[in-house]
């Protein structure tokens, strides 16, 4: 069984790999339930890989498992830097390296219909770097003519 893996999955970050901090960057894993044909033994059969869990590393020292591999915050309705199952906040600028390690069940069929396999396994983990800012903004009531004295102007 062992010539036998599921496809590297990816990461991605929203948006675009990038974070501010204190606010949720959005994290997704492309793991997916997949299936790969092959022989043993002379024997035609197929092996089914349904991701179970996703192990995020965000960089910064914090982990989270997660059920989902996340989801995007267009595909979810939801608006950009609203927290998710799969989110993280920065607290510190700089360039971190995310990491995703997604855990397998595992079915055979060898023709006559799926057949659980014992135990789980870890599919090789995915990284992506993404780069956290900082932000700053001043909200001001009215343009900086007819507010001269209101902040950045």
């Amino acid at each position: 069984m062992a010539r036998f893996v599921p496809s590297t999955a990816t990461i991605a970050g929203e948006p675009d790999n990038v974070a501010v901090v204190g606010l949720p960057a959005n994290f997704l894993s492309s793991a997916k339930t997949e299936t790969v044909p092959g022989t043993i033994l002379g024997r035609a059969l197929t092996i089914r890989f349904t991701p179970t869990s996703f192990a995020f590393d965000y960089g910064d020292g914090e982990q989270r498992t997660s059920t989902t591999p996340g989801t995007a915050w267009d595909a979810s309705g939801q608006a950009q830097f609203t927290p998710t199952d799969t989110s993280h906040v920065y607290k510190q600028p700089g360039t971190y390296t995310v990491t995703v390690t997604v855990t397998y069940a595992a079915d055979v069929d060898l023709g006559a219909g799926w057949i659980p396999i014992n135990g789980t396994l870890n599919g090789p983990p995915a990284s992506q770097q993404i780069r956290v800012v900082k932000a700053h903004t001043a909200l001001v009531q009215g343009t900086c003519l007819e507010r001269p004295s209101a902040p950045g102007c």
